[in-house]
């Protein structure tokens, strides 16, 4: 029934902002705001934008943030009307809503993006990121001259989106356990809570691990009990749920960047006057320049906080992640998602390598 209304609620809304479209997703509407500079002669256009992230996470923050600085730059004459914490549909219902135009602007993790977008698994590799902070990763994943932006922008174009950015800094998902894992050996056998992703799972049983998928309204209680014993999430998760109250150690596996992107309907933005699409390009650039800061800042008070909860922070240096990705069982499967992905998974592990020595 609640899918149901909100894909109904997002075919009036569409219905009611048709006139308002322009080109991109249907006529213009009257001009009614009085623009300025370029942008004073061209017609209003209004844009749908959504999300499925919670209410003040970094995703919201960055949608609501871009569609803020798009009114502001254009004098009000492109707008996004944006819809976030899943109002219009889940991930899935959004990007079909995407795909068909019926939305315009969507902000996701990349997870639900890997089923219109198969190049997106990268961001499943193996600990990818684990050994480069914020600035060396944005280098290459919002950089258009880097060979990696511009492939992963063809797989978006492919697939009728078009690739705007993505906002990170260097933060990931880590684990938590009642046992210390101070090492590799460490992670043998240990009962891990994970989200039901066959790459990430394929991970924790390649390190030695036993992955168990387990609906997250159920963790807190697995790990009171012992049904499993140690479970992987944000910092800001870990804090947000209380996981301190039943675990003991947090380890920074940094196995997945959490990292936020924006795309577009393709044939939208391309409908767009160059100054509209100038505009838009100039609102994400600052949105990402803003907010990226604030992610490092608010991981590391999220950290503190569990410390002063009574965790014990483990510490990695680069050899922990370089002796996981030794591993045969770790570069196998390095080989087989980078075979599905068209090998940009070597293309985004030479740039970041060049990347961090600049």
């Amino acid at each position: 029934m609640k899918k149901t209304f909100r894909k109904l609620a997002a075919a009036v809304l569409t219905g009611v902002l048709a006139l308002s479209l322009a080109g991109c997703g249907g006529d213009s509407k009257e001009q009614k705001s009085a623009g300025k500079g370029e942008y004073a002669n061209l017609k209003e256009v209004v844009l749908i934008g959504a999300d499925t992230a919670g209410k003040g996470s970094a995703g919201q923050q960055f949608g609501e943030l871009v569609s803020k600085k798009v009114d502001e730059i254009t004098g009000g004459k492109l707008q996004i009307e944006y819809h976030p914490n899943g109002d219009l549909g889940g991930d899935e219902d959004l990007l079909r809503q995407l795909k068909s135009n019926d939305i315009q602007v969507f902000v996701s993790q990349p997870a639900p993006v890997v089923s219109f977008i198969p190049e997106m698994a990268v961001f499943d590799l193996p600990m990818a990121f684990a050994k480069y902070d914020g600035p060396t990763i944005d280098k290459v994943l919002n950089n258009p001259e880097s060979k990696f932006y511009k492939q992963l922008a063809a797989a978006y174009d492919k697939a009728g989106f078009h690739y705007m950015g993505m906002l990170q800094n260097g933060t990931f998902r880590l684990a938590t356990a009642n046992t210390n894992l101070k090492d590799l050996d460490a992670y043998k056998g240990l009962k891990i809570r994970t989200m039901s992703n066959k790459n990430h799972m394929a991970f924790w049983t390649a390190i030695g691990a036993e992955p168990t998928p387990l609906a997250f309204s159920e963790l807190y209680f697995a790990l009171q009990s012992g049904t499993v014993n140690a479970e992987e999430n944000a910092a800001d998760t870990i804090v947000t749920m209380n996981f301190n109250e039943v675990q003991k150690f947090l380890a920074p596996t940094n196995h997945v960047l959490y990292t936020n992107q924006l795309a577009m309907n393709k044939k939208a933005y391309e409908s767009l006057d160059p100054a509209y699409q100038k505009a838009l390009n100039q609102a994400v650039s600052e949105a990402l320049k803003e907010l990226a800061p604030k992610l490092g800042e608010i991981d590391k008070q999220n950290k503190e906080t569990l410390e002063k909860k009574g965790m014990t922070i483990i510490k990695y240096d680069k050899s922990f992640y370089d002796q996981v990705l030794a591993l045969d069982s770790v570069k196998a499967l390095y080989k087989d998602i980078n075979s599905q992905i068209n090998g940009i998974g070597d293309v985004l592990m030479q740039e970041l390598d060049a990347a961090a020595k600049k």
